[in-house]
């Protein structure tokens, strides 16, 4: 097996032991997404992890293309537990900790189409680009409905994309940076 093949496979049998993943969810969810020709990407903190340190988190944040959202719902719901909230489908299996969100928020849509593949979770995997990520995470510190708890993870997330990337500092609105001093 070639390094980098078998690094991805300790990397999968790791996220699942921490997601208590005995059920594959993470691979039945991506494989019914890839299989059924549904265009989407990671969001959020595990896309986080894609272009800075990880950090392990239960969560996968996912955004789906617009023109498929009704297809997808409809697979999800034929698969697995879904419960829908005000911006998200709660996607989950009995077995696993792992919790899917498919973003419904309209605009998470334009991410889709400007993924890139990388290695996250085990996997190949498309992730919002690095600009769409760091959107996406100003768009939840400065969302006041979300609790306190997340938006101050949303911030650290903000202040790891800043360290790996300080180019990106102009991207962020000067009251969020202000927060991060």
């Amino acid at each position: 097996m070639n390094p980098k093949r078998k690094l991805g496979v300790r990397a999968l049998v790791f996220w699942k032991t921490v997601m208590a993943d005995k059920v594959e969810f993470l691979e039945r969810l991506i494989a019914l997404l890839t299989d059924h020709g549904i265009r989407f990407c990671v969001v959020g903190g595990q896309a986080i992890n894609a272009y800075a340190e990880p950090v392990v988190s239960l969560d996968l944040a996912l955004v789906i293309a617009v023109d498929q959202a009704g297809r997808a719902e409809a697979l999800l719901r034929e698969a697995f537990s879904v419960e829908p909230f005000p911006h998200s489908l709660n996607v989950s299996a009995p077995g696993s900790d792992l919790r899917a969100q498919i973003q419904t928020d309209p605009r998470y849509a334009p991410f889709v189409e400007r993924a890139e593949t990388h290695e996250l979770l085990g996997l190949r995997l498309p992730v919002a680009c690095l600009e769409d990520v760091l959107q996406g995470k100003v768009w939840a510190v400065l969302d006041s409905a979300r609790r306190p708890s997340k938006r101050q993870k949303d911030l650290a997330d903000i202040a790891r994309l800043l360290e790996a990337y300080p180019a990106l500092r102009g991207l962020v609105p000067g009251d969020v940076l202000a927060r991060l001093l």
